[in-house]
């Protein structure tokens, strides 16, 4: 009974020491992508963000498998994030201006960087495209 009562309880002890570790979100490995002018271009209005596209092209899988919270620790709260199903949704960083900046009527979806995010808000996918979901 002793030993028993001592595998429950440790059990529940690294379950929660678990729990604390993959819950807390560290900042994603980004390469030489500058993230203060990332978090500095809300929207892709200043036009920032598009002279990291070619680094964004490179370093794009590594973010695979990322929880959403270490995205938004990385890059900042999305700019738009659209939820498609229960299953998925998408985090939207626009590289080049949208419609939501001052002046800007857009003729064509600007250029983004879209994260899929699957059931478990983890990155299922890394597109970096014009085109919506």
């Amino acid at each position: 009974m002793r030993h028993s009562l001592y595998s429950i309880f440790a059990s529940i002890l690294l379950g929660g020491s678990v729990l604390a570790t993959f819950s807390c979100s560290q900042k994603l490995d980004t390469g030489g992508i500058n993230l203060e002018n990332w978090k500095d271009d809300r929207d892709g209005c200043k036009g920032l963000r598009l002279q990291d596209l070619d680094e964004m092209e490179l370093v794009k899988n590594n973010f695979l498998g990322a929880s959403n919270q270490a995205l938004i620790k990385t890059f900042g709260r999305p700019d738009r994030v659209e939820l498609v199903d229960k299953s998925q949704s998408f985090f939207f960083y626009y590289l080049e201006p949208s419609s939501d900046c001052e002046g800007v009527e857009n003729e064509k979806e600007p250029l983004k960087v879209l994260f899929r995010m699957n059931a478990l808000s983890k990155v299922s996918e890394v597109t970096i495209t014009n085109l919506n979901p």
